[in-house]
């Protein structure tokens, strides 16, 4: 993207690719430390783990959910706090379903997002006679990290009291975050109750003032000369025991299918809510490490490479605010692409790796030869060890 600008020469161009590679390999072998670490730390925890855990001096919780937390914010995820949760959780959910958690569950329960935008879908309404366009604020990226409490199992996290989950998932929307958490319990909302509830008492009043009101009125007189409740003796042949009984089978079988109607409402509230997280699920527990420090990476290297090139072609160097705005401009002018660049992110990292100078406030990037020497210095001297030679 920035050769296409065609301020380079064909020359430059060669050695910006040049520097681009040497960049993204620093960064690559900086973050391989990070995935280690992640690794070592969430090894005893790992539910998906097939090796054995030996004594070591492995940290606590804390230093695992810190250094995930920092790989995270490098990565460009925002941590959503209990009030933006609950905020969430209290929207109308697009699955029509109502979801129930209890966060007393667990120990500790993280919830990240990158990428906020505005969706529209069309949803089916009436039974399914009309359509219908809703808008709905959609999270692109979620990642989530549960560790439950050690009094407390679950068959998700293989039943171990204690256990951690993590989990990263896509085109989640806001009202549905519910869906991620482990522990989530599917109910009927107030309309799916009135839905059934309604219709089955109009229904058992028509069958009671019918088939089995006269069935229960023989069934009572009959009760109550047993209990000597009046004198008058009552009959019970053939011809009333068997409409008492066809009187009480109606009233079961129409019991019993509205318990099944409840029934079946709600597996299909949990097939829906099935399919809808086996096509959002992007990666589990260890394997959520190699994505985040993919994209780490990769959101390191944008920066870095674009603050250096757009204080490379200014010639009397940038201020913060106006290198800012020169990139955001450029991004949504050439590439349609509305953001909020981190200029002090990518400038810190230029001034670290020596690829950029300051003066009087005002950056300048080092010269293309002097950039790459500079980088391929850095790699060479990662490895410091040297054989000493006898004379």
């Amino acid at each position: 993207m920035c050769i296409a600008t065609d301020h380079l020469s064909a020359a430059d161009q060669l050695k910006f690719r040049e520097f681009c590679h040497l960049l993204q390999s620093v960064f690559h072998f900086e973050y391989h430390h990070t995935l280690e670490r992640l690794k070592d730390l969430y090894a005893p925890n790992n539910p998906d783990r097939d090796t054995r855990v030996i004594e070591s001096d492995i940290e606590e919780d804390g230093d695992f959910t810190e250094t995930l937390r920092e790989l995270l914010n490098k990565a460009n995820y925002e941590m959503l706090d209990r009030e933006a949760i609950e905020a969430a959780f209290n929207e109308s959910s697009l699955f029509k379903l109502k979801l129930d958690i209890d966060f007393d569950d667990f120990e500790e329960a993280l919830l990240f997002i990158r990428g906020e935008s505005e969706h529209t879908e069309q949803v089916r309404t009436l039974f399914g006679l009309v359509r219908k366009e809703i808008s709905f604020s959609n999270f692109d990226r979620v990642v989530i990290y549960i560790r439950l409490k050690k009094d407390v199992t679950s068959e998700l996290a293989q039943g171990k009291p204690g256990a951690t989950m993590l989990k990263l998932f896509q085109n989640v929307p806001r009202a549905d975050v519910e869906m991620l958490f482990p522990n989530t319990k599917v109910a009927m909302r107030a309309l799916d109750k009135l839905m059934i509830g309604v219709p089955a008492l109009i229904g058992a009043g028509a069958i009671v003032t019918t088939n089995v009101g006269t069935s229960l009125l023989l069934l009572g007189t009959l009760l109550g000369f047993w209990f000597g409740l009046h004198t008058e003796q009552v009959e019970l042949d053939e011809a009333r025991l068997v409409a008492i009984l066809a009187g009480l089978g109606g009233l079961g079988s129409y019991v019993w299918k509205q318990f099944s109607n409840f029934r079946n409402r709600k597996l299909l509230f949990m097939q829906s809510l099935t399919q809808n997280l086996y096509f959002k699920n992007l990666d589990n527990n260890a394997g959520v490490f190699h994505r985040l420090i993919d994209d780490a990476e990769e959101e390191e290297c944008k920066e870095a490479i674009l603050a250096y090139y757009f204080l490379l072609k200014s010639s009397d160097g940038l201020m913060v605010d106006e290198l800012d705005e020169a990139i955001e401009t450029w991004l949504s002018s050439r590439w349609d692409a509305e953001l909020d660049f981190e200029v002090d992110d990518g400038l810190e990292k230029l001034k670290r790796l020596g690829l950029a100078t300051e003066l009087d406030g005002r950056f300048a990037a080092v010269g293309l030869d002097e950039a790459c020497l500079t980088l391929d210095s850095r790699w060479d001297n990662y490895f410091e060890h040297r054989v000493t030679e006898v004379e």
